[in-house]
């Protein structure tokens, strides 16, 4: 489910391009417009369960620049999902060109910061498409709190 994004003048550095930390709210945004799309609301499920879907690592490639008053389409795909971890394929579009490519992955971790399974009304919002089970997997690592960005 794409995103729409309008590029705002604060969101430029001194050259009047996108600044480079922008663009990681845009893939924020979009990945729980992802979530929210599949009736899953962060705030509330960390409420009910005690588990928090946190970015525990990102990769971005910057292809080219935004600038004031431009459109952007912001892509979200889960490509992995594991028994505490999911991963997703992200771009950032002007029109057909494509300005940032990116590589997210997510852990939930419960409330004092450790992996935790990925609650039942979550997994099936972070199931790759055409994949009916997802890519569940026994044990994967996840960096704990004193490691986690979010």
């Amino acid at each position: 489910m794409p995103t729409e994004v309008d590029v705002r003048f604060n969101e430029l550095d001194p050259y009047g391009h996108v600044n480079h930390t922008v663009y990681l709210t845009y893939l924020e945004v979009a990945r729980v417009e992802l979530l929210a799309a599949h009736g899953v609301e962060l705030t509330a499920l960390a409420a009910r369960t005690g588990a928090q879907l946190v970015v525990v690592r990102l990769e971005v490639d910057y292809l080219g620049a935004a600038v004031a008053g431009d459109r952007l389409t912001v892509t979200c795909q889960v490509v992995e999902r594991r028994r505490a971890t999911a991963r997703f394929r992200q771009t950032v579009r002007r029109g057909d060109r494509e300005l940032v490519r990116a590589r997210v992955r997510a852990a939930v971790l419960d409330t004092d910061g450790r992996p935790c399974a990925i609650p039942d009304e979550l997994r099936a919002a972070l199931t790759p498409p055409g994949d009916a089970v997802g890519s569940q997997a026994a044990g994967d690592a996840v960096p704990t709190t004193s490691a986690v960005g979010s």
